[in-house]
Formats: C-alpha cells, structure tokens, sequence
C-alpha cells in the first residue's frame, strides 16, 4: 500500500476533495491522509510516500520535515529544495533570458535589519541611493513589493518619489522590488499542474478575494495566438523553476503577456474563492499528477545537494531565448586591413571564425603554419578590455 500525505493550513475544500479522489481511485492500494508530525527524529524510517505541501512556506518547522522526508525518498511536491532556494527576483532575472516578457524591476536593499547588523556589516551598500535613477528606469506607477511572498501581502501601489519613500519607511527587515505597473487591458492566472497541464483562468486582481467575481470561466477570453503564447510561457516558467504546483499571473498589455507573479508553489484553490470549475479542474489534474510521480520509476538516491534539487531531468521547454543567445554571441571586430586580405584570399572576413579566434582569413592562417613547421606553437597577444565608469547621480 502507498501513502499519500496532505500537508495543509487553514483551507479546507482542496485538501478534503484532494483526499477523496486520491482514496476513491486508490481502491486501498493507495491511501491519503493528512499529517501528522510532532519530535522528528534524524533518523526516522519513511512514513509516506508522496508528500503534498501547501503550508510549509510560512512554517520552517514543516519545511526542515519535508527536507528530512525527502532524504528517505518521500516524494515531496513541491520540491522543498527549490522552493527554499527561490524568489521572485531571481525568478524575472531568469524569465527574461527565457524570453518571457516581464516588466522592468529593480532589487531594493532593506529598509532595516535584524540585532546583530551594524553600518559596518553594510560597507557594500551604495549609499544615498539613486532614488530618482530608480524611478526613471522603473517608471510610475510602479508596485513596491517584497521579493518573497505571495497573496498580495505587503503590495503598494506608487504614484511618485514621495509615495515610494513614505511606503519604503514601512517594509522595515523585508526585501523589496519595485516593479513598472502594466496597466492592462486582460489579466489571467494560470494553474499549471505536473509542468505541463495548464488552465488559463480569467482574473480580475482588482475584485475583493471571496468576492465571487474575480474569476470568470470564459474559454474564449484570449484569441488563439495569445492563448498558445500564455500557454507556452506557463510552461517554460515553471518547467525551469522545477514546480508541479504553481499559478503564473499575466497582465496583457497591448497583445503582450507580461509574467508578473509566476512564485505560487501553492496557489489558492478553495472552492468558495476560486468556483467549482476550476476547483474541480485542479483537484483533477493534481490527482492525476498525484498517481503519475506513484508509478514512475524512481532512480537511487544520491546524497548530494544538486540531486534534491534536481531529482529528474529538466524539460525541454526552459531553453534561452533567440535573443538571449545573440546577446551572448560576440561577433569578432573586422578591421579594414582584415577585409582586404579576405578579398584577396577570396573568402568572407569572419568565415570560420569564432568568439575569441582571430579574423585573418583560414588560407593565410594555414599557410602561416605551414611556414612555422607542424609542430610549432603560435600565441596570440591579447589586449585587456576597458569598461568606462559611470557616475550615478544620487538625492
């Protein structure tokens, strides 16, 4: 018999509906429940077999005992790993180089710290910051919010420098990014289950949560091209940030989906908030996802940290974009000189050449070896590189 653990906090609709359908098409041979955990040991054998987490980000308790689980081989969805070492941040660094459009963000340092720091552990830290710099590059309006988190907590909408600084006085210890406000003319959340089932919902971010009118169930709200771009966007966001469990957020601006929250490792799925359609939807897909990991056959576990974070191999669908790739491809600096003895060879100045390699043209390369004997060794001397300083202007 296998066992299938809920790890749950205050919602009640998902968990229990999820626990029904896994016991019904289980038939005995699999069985869910929810756990319990009181003292554990370093060295308890396992209890479960997959794991269910939706709680464990508010309470490290319960995310060290998802870690020790997963050390014995519990299958943990999400991975506890990633999710520990994740956030939101980092996470539109990585969309922009998979070619996900994201809104301009910038990386706030702390308004304030735990005992302990003093301004000496602080002597890295640019000092006044360039304010006006940030809002010129971010613009107004623009959302002050933490770079970890989720559920609209700790969120400001900023109209001026004014307001920045009044709701920046406010974060104290929290991290914060300030974010270009895409005033949108669509907006969607989006379930993706297993990184690859997705179900694009309708959503009003505006609307009072339990208000019954955030999300509306309209399968023709995007037009197909949109829909394939969200959809493949969904895919490639969560299938590089290894979740099995997560809502992407979209605002639509002028055709243009731009990834705003894609950090929901355990997006709300209550019936009373969501509806019964996509309630159903999900608790479906999460079951199906529940006996696919069951029925997979597991590889023997390796005690390194890289094999936790990442126990099966990565999808496909999380590759650099085109434009990421150019950026990253140096194109070799053709002198006049260089053209003319390509025109004279015959042969395209950059032909054959490389990142790095010379541009002389490969006839004249080969017959310059030739010269010095098979067994010579050239060096070419290479000239360090400058980078000009830029001075930021700071209020």
């Amino acid at each position: 018999m296998k066992r299938v653990g809920i790890l749950v906090g205050r919602e009640r609709t998902f968990p229990e509906a999820l626990i029904g359908q896994i016991n019904e098409r289980g038939k005995g041979d699999t069985v869910a429940e929810y756990i319990k955990v009181g003292g554990i040991r370093h060295d308890d054998p396992p209890r479960y077999d997959l794991v269910i987490d939706r709680i464990s980000h508010e309470v490290p308790y319960y995310r060290a005992t998802l870690k020790r689980m997963a050390l014995e081989g519990t299958i943990i969805i999400n991975n506890p790993f990633w999710w520990s070492a994740d956030d939101k941040f980092f996470n539109y660094s990585l969309a922009a180089k998979l070619g996900v459009a994201v809104p301009r963000t910038v990386l706030l340092p702390q308004k304030d710290y735990i005992s302990g720091i003093v301004s000496e552990s602080l002597r890295n830290l640019e000092f006044p910051l360039d304010w006006q710099g940030i809002i010129d590059y971010v613009g107004l309006p623009a959302f002050l919010k933490p770079f970890d988190g989720g559920g609209w907590k700790n969120v400001s909408k900023i109209n001026s420098l004014e307001e920045l600084w009044a709701e920046y006085e406010k974060t104290e210890t929290l991290c914060m990014t300030l974010q270009a406000s895409v005033e949108f003319e669509q907006f969607v959340r989006c379930y993706c289950i297993g990184q690859q089932e997705v179900m694009i919902m309708p959503y009003d971010p505006r609307k009072p949560y339990l208000s019954g009118e955030q999300y509306v169930n309209d399968p023709n709200y995007l037009e197909p091209k949109l829909f394939e771009r969200v959809t493949k966007d969904v895919r490639t966001l969560c299938s590089a940030l290894g979740y099995d469990i997560n809502t992407v957020e979209f605002a639509i601006k002028d055709g243009v989906p731009y990834a705003i929250d894609f950090m929901n490792p355990a997006p709300d799925a209550e019936l009373i908030s969501v509806g019964e359609f996509y309630h159903n939807w999900v608790t479906n897909a999460v079951t199906d996802l529940v006996f696919k990991r069951l029925g997979e056959e597991r590889a023997r576990l390796q005690y390194r940290w890289d094999a936790f974070l990442n126990p099966a191999p990565v999808r496909t669908e999380a590759v650099s974009s085109l434009d990421e790739q150019t950026q990253r491809t140096v194109v070799p600096k053709v002198t006049d000189q260089v053209e003319r003895k390509a025109k004279a060879a015959g042969v395209s100045p950059t032909e054959g050449s490389t990142a790095g390699e010379s541009t002389e043209p490969a006839t004249a390369r080969t017959s310059q070896r030739a010269k010095s004997g098979s067994g010579a060794k050239t060096t070419t001397e290479k000239k360090p590189r400058t980078k000009g300083t830029t001075k930021s202007k700071t209020i």
